[in-house]
């Protein structure tokens, strides 16, 4: 099977490269990347051809493309993959628009080609036990949820509004936003939100708090701000608290660490599920098998509406409606 990348922009490429190295059958063909300097010293990490455009990497016949440019550029990126036939995996948020994630879903829908929507949170071993505790019951109706996914400034194009689309919000309201839809099986029907700049002077959000609530009657609260920080012992957190009719649970995804305490202070060492290779196994056996992806580009697409209409609330300081379901069924295989 014939993979390869298009873009190191985002710091999610190098586990996925390092994973598509470890399977079976997989043959990492090349990378793509504008950036000459970054593309070339990552071909020679991962012992591949680098492309210095992703026109010249597509016309290698590819099965299958993982996307991680920055999120402005995902369309263009994952519409040339599909246009060339090649499955996509897309690295979160599916875009920096709900039209351009749309158009992602319709083109691979009109080729034939699965599109993947990069949530590897699921692939978590904590995050999926508590779904199935809770799908069996254990927990009652499930009435509210809290979740967290601090983290630092990534810096860079992270805080330029035309190639991220937004700070925090658009880059962590996703990620949790994705479980809790999992989870309750459910579609978020309104957000509130405050957001702001409070931790760094780079232009955009850091800070953001999510009041949210299902179609179901379950509401919810993220806290999705970029508030750790330089010296905090590990980028971030993605925590979820389920309150349900019978009791609560409480899941931590980094949890599974050594607490080191040295001279400069305390850092983790994580020891844990390796989540990004979860996801990468899971695309690449839905390619093989041609089966449905586990994570679609409408996941993708309903997480982002989260965080657009978060702008839109903050913005207006209203409570947004969102569509929810409008869409639904509109993504198939062919």
């Amino acid at each position: 099977m014939k993979v390869g990348i298009i873009s190191f922009a985002h710091g999610h490429a190098y586990s996925y490269a390092s994973s598509l190295r470890n399977i079976e059958d997989v043959e990492l063909v090349g990378i793509a990347d504008d950036d000459q300097e970054r593309g070339k010293q990552a071909a020679k990490t991962y012992e591949t051809a680098y492309y210095p455009t992703y026109q010249a990497l597509l016309a290698e016949k590819l099965d299958a493309v993982v996307v991680t440019s920055e999120n402005s550029r995902h369309k263009e990126h994952a519409v040339a993959a599909a246009r060339a036939k090649a499955a996509v995996l897309c690295e979160k948020p599916l875009a920096s628009t709900a039209e351009d994630a749309q158009e992602m879903i319709d083109v691979c829908n009109e080729e034939g080609v699965l599109l993947q929507t990069a949530f590897p949170v699921r692939f978590n071993e904590a995050v999926a036990r508590a779904k199935q505790r809770i799908d069996a019951g254990e927990f009652g109706d499930i009435v509210a949820i809290k979740g967290t996914n601090r983290g630092k400034n990534p810096g860079g194009w992270f805080n330029d509004q035309e190639l991220a689309g937004g700070g925090a919000v658009i880059d962590h309201t996703v990620h949790v936003v994705d479980i809790m839809r999992w989870v309750l099986d459910d579609e978020v029907a309104q957000v509130y939100a405050e957001v702001d700049q409070l931790f760094s002077g780079n232009g955009v959000d850091d800070a953001g708090l999510l009041t949210f609530t299902f179609h179901n009657g379950v509401f919810a609260t993220l806290d999705c701000s970029w508030s750790r920080n330089d010296h905090f012992p590990i980028w971030g957190d993605v925590t979820i608290e389920f309150i349900g009719t019978k009791g609560t649970l409480k899941v931590d995804a980094q949890g599974q660490k050594f607490d080191v305490f040295h001279g400069s202070g305390l850092s983790y060492t994580y020891w844990g599920d390796d989540m990004d290779d979860g996801l990468i196994r899971d695309f690449i056996a839905s390619v093989k098998t041609n089966r449905a992806p586990s994570i679609s580009g409408t996941d993708g697409l309903r997480a982002l509406e989260v965080a657009l209409g978060a702008y839109e609330a903050a913005a207006t300081k209203e409570v947004v409606v969102l569509q929810g379901k409008e869409n639904e069924g509109r993504e198939k295989r062919n």
